[in-house]
């Protein structure tokens, strides 16, 4: 995305970011880590696609960290969250305006408050899934963060769209 600078006229390069949310927890039979997915309704964006459980983009003067607070209990109704930085995406999809973003991805493992749909207009149902058998469809994007936090090996920084 571009914009005009007001102060010098140039057309400057505009990135968003956007943080998200992964709940990590052990399944109570043993079959390894679960992500608790939102299926996604009336965003406009991936809608019908599975999604992380809580998301959205930095405010002004906010930080990542902060964001994905905010967002976990705007959409989840959780708090206190354990966050772990996961990884920082660099995404684009070249041919839409806005696509242009860095998306900080955090998991947490422990939070207080029981996760339930607090957007239901957004949000068509909330479930936890094995890492190792993810519903379809997933968000493109963090179905790749998901396969790294299945396979344990997530680098800092991944790529998408390029």
């Amino acid at each position: 995305m571009t914009v005009q600078d007001p102060a010098t006229g140039k057309t400057r390069f505009v990135v968003v970011p956007a943080s998200y949310v992964f709940l990590l927890r052990e399944s109570s039979d043993g079959a390894g880590t679960e992500v608790l997915l939102q299926l996604r309704q009336n965003t406009g964006y991936m809608d019908a696609h599975w999604a992380a459980a809580a998301a959205g983009h930095v405010e002004r003067a906010e930080t990542a960290e902060d964001a994905a607070r905010r967002e976990a209990l705007e959409e989840i109704g959780v708090a206190d969250l354990d966050l772990r930085f996961a990884t920082a995406m660099q995404r684009t999809a070249h041919d839409l305006p806005i696509d242009e973003r860095i998306d900080f991805f955090f998991t947490a493992h422990a939070w207080s408050g029981e996760p339930r749909i607090v957007e239901p207009a957004k949000c068509a149902d909330l479930r936890w899934f094995p890492l190792s058998a993810l519903p379809t469809p997933v968000v493109p994007h963090e179905a790749v963060v998901l396969a790294g936090l299945r396979d344990g090996d997530l680098p800092g920084l991944t790529h998408h769209g390029f």
